[in-house]
């Protein structure tokens, strides 16, 4: 049976038995730069890769998925194929189209308080706007979750900062914004920040996030996988430019995803999967 029908075949069949949530099962959140739809991958296009990625949603089982290179098409296909799921998330164009930092969320675990955009540019309330040089926009979309056990809550940021090498200012400024809107939160109430960041871990951009948050790959008690994330879709990773921060929650444990099959991975990326209990 060739590859892609039996995973297709595969995915509809664990869509149909995913498990419910034991009580004491940690919050397991995902970042993951999907790829968006590029002919020019080749036998890495979308169309090859999206079993792939249902796959390897419905093996790990996060809680909530912050995308980035997210688009509309994109989420569609997830939304239809995982609907223990559902998304939410704009498009970084002032018409709402464009790339999406998506966010999925587990209906049966989770319920979005509130939910909103920004954009990192000097005007960030206004849609698609761009400065400091920026190639595209560049935006962040956040929620407030609550756990519909407990009722217990956490903020969710998400998002992709610019990828050319002259852009570090702009990155730098962008770092800048996000931790100036995450010192307006509500004090005792716990911060995910996810996100593609598109420089190393020893950037002023980190600096900058990790004067008030904890990097999970350097704090959580257990890690697994590659250090490393951005691998082109050779499986060779050599850039670790996505990263999970947090604040108020102690991260039990982060792992990078590496699984491929028939040597196809789900996107150019590995994603990262932090699993942490609320306070």
């Amino acid at each position: 049976m060739p590859l892609l029908r039996s995973l297709l075949i595969g995915t509809i069949l664990a869509a149909a038995t995913m498990p419910a949530i034991a009580a004491d099962t940690p919050l397991r959140i995902m970042s993951f730069n999907i790829r968006l739809p590029v002919e020019s991958d080749g036998v890495d296009y979308w169309e090859t890769r999206k079993p792939l990625a249902v796959r390897m949603l419905q093996e790990q089982q996060p809680d909530v998925i912050g995308m980035q290179e997210l688009v509309k098409m994109q989420a569609d296909y997830l939304a239809k194929a995982l609907p223990q799921y559902a998304w939410f998330g704009r498009g970084r164009d002032a018409d709402g189209g464009g790339e999406h930092m998506g966010v999925f969320y587990r209906k049966d675990r989770l319920k979005v308080v509130e939910s909103g955009d920004f954009w990192l540019s000097d005007t960030p309330d206004v849609p698609g706007s761009i400065t400091w040089q920026h190639l595209y926009p560049r935006m962040v979309t956040w929620a407030l979750f609550e756990q519909r056990r407990d009722g217990k809550r956490f903020y969710l940021f998400n998002t992709h900062l610019p990828y050319r090498d002259q852009d570090e200012a702009a990155r730098v400024k962008g770092a800048t914004a996000i931790a100036a809107r995450l010192a307006t939160l509500p004090a005792g109430v716990p911060v995910v920040l996810i996100g593609d960041f598109n420089t190393a871990p020893d950037s002023e951009v980190h600096a900058v996030l990790a004067r008030t948050l904890q990097d999970a790959w350097t704090t959580a008690p257990r890690v697994e996988g590659s250090d490393a994330t951005f691998h082109g879709f050779t499986g060779k990773a050599d850039k670790r430019i996505d990263w999970i921060f947090v604040k108020g929650a102690q991260p039990e444990s982060i792992a990078s995803v590496t699984t491929r099959w028939d040597q196809r991975y789900p996107s150019d990326h590995f994603p990262l999967v932090v699993a942490l209990r609320l306070p």
